[in-house]
């Protein structure tokens, strides 16, 4: 079986070295010229500079709206295109985005965010799809929303629930048979 193998391998070697083709004889002239251009125009991406890249809110009430305009300038050399911009999340809405920055240009959106929360810090990244060289930008809004003077307390909660069971009364239901599952009050 060794002697198979060996033998095969010879074999493989054989024909793979025996091909005495000239490698440049195969070369296409035009993909050499555009890949040479390809290659020369890849330092002219556009590049992407904001005029922050967070913006807080500081502490705003629970359910205000509130809103900020991010702006970004074109630093590149080429047209800078944006695709898409958004959050992941329902309550930051970006919108009216300049769509096409050229070099030395500033475009802009702007970024509603419905503020709710439990007293507590809040983050929310936007993501603009770009022709960058990354492909993707991220700015970032934060604010402190107040709790809801109006919202329950986990104890106030809590104490409803109890409340409610002791005021249950428990069902009667027959055990006799025949009448499995009958109420009889």
């Amino acid at each position: 079986m060794k002697k198979l193998i060996l033998g095969f391998g010879a074999l493989c070697m054989i024909a793979f070295t025996s091909c005495k083709d000239d490698a440049s004889s195969k070369v296409n002239s035009d993909n050499v010229a555009q890949a040479a251009e390809r290659d020369a125009n890849a330092g002219d991406l556009p590049v992407i500079k904001f005029d922050k890249e967070v913006h807080d809110f500081g502490t705003i009430e629970n359910g205000t709206p509130v809103e900020t305009t991010f702006k970004y300038t074109n630093t590149g050399n080429s047209m800078l295109v944006v695709s898409n911009v958004k959050s992941t999340c329902g309550c930051t809405v970006p919108s009216n985005y300049t769509k096409q920055v050229a070099p030395g240009e500033t475009g802009e959106f702007t970024v509603k965010f419905n503020g709710k929360g439990n007293g507590n810090k809040v983050t929310k990244a936007v993501t603009m799809t770009t022709n960058t060289a990354k492909g993707n930008e991220q700015v970032k809004i934060t604010a402190f929303v107040e709790k809801d003077p109006n919202a329950k307390t986990p104890a106030a909660v809590q104490a409803s629930s109890q409340q409610s069971i002791l005021q249950a009364q428990p069902k009667k239901s027959s055990t006799q048979p025949g009448h499995e599952g009958h109420n009889h009050d």
